[in-house]
Order: C-alpha cells, then sequence, then structure tokens
C-alpha cells in the first residue's frame, strides 16, 4: 500500500484535540507505520459583539470568544494493518476527523 495518509483533527477543545493525536499516534505506531505530527495548525479566534439589552443602552455590549484547535498527523509507509486500526479507533465526539489517502 505504501501511500501517504493525512489525518486533520479539529475542535473547539484543546485537551480533546491532544488526547486524540495522542492515541492516534499511538496506534499508528504499534503497526509499525513511520508518523509525523502532530502538527499544530494556527488557533482560529472568533470574536461575537452582541448588545446587553435589547432596546436602550446601545453602549453596553458584551463580548464571546470562540477557538478552534487543530492538529495535523501524517502516515507514511501505511499497510492495510495501519488502515485497519485507524478504522477501529474510537475517538471523543467533540474532535472533526478529516483523512485525506
Amino acid at each position: 500500500m505504501s501511500q501517504k495518509i493525512r489525518i486533520k483533527l479539529k475542535s473547539y477543545d484543546y485537551n480533546l484535540v491532544d488526547k486524540s493525536a495522542e492515541k492516534i499516534v499511538k496506534t499508528v505506531k504499534a503497526t509499525g507505520a513511520v508518523v509525523s505530527g502532530p502538527i499544530p495548525l494556527p488557533t482560529h479566534k472568533r470574536i461575537f459583539t452582541v448588545n446587553r439589552s435589547t432596546f436602550v443602552n446601545k453602549k453596553s455590549r458584551e463580548q464571546f470568544q470562540l477557538y478552534s484547535y487543530k492538529r495535523l498527523i501524517d502516515i507514511y509507509s501505511s499497510t492495510a494493518k495501519t488502515v485497519e486500526a485507524l478504522m477501529k479507533l474510537e475517538l471523543p465526539s467533540g474532535v472533526g476527523v478529516e483523512i485525506k489517502v
């Protein structure tokens, strides 16, 4: 097989992303493939500004922040055993996984 597999992890909680990346790296190394990563990608920060009151006091506002954390993992010299181990892996529900072959 020996193709490069790229896994992108995305979540709003950095603990979940780091634990998931560690779990993936551990299972892939157990199958004998070469792993590059996890590489932290830039954190995306979104700021929302909302009026505190609905009708009056325009100057009274509140701000909320939403961070999204991303990690990148590259797998080289993978075998069918590596792909099978990745398919059986269970990750937390708050993590988005994107796999490219």
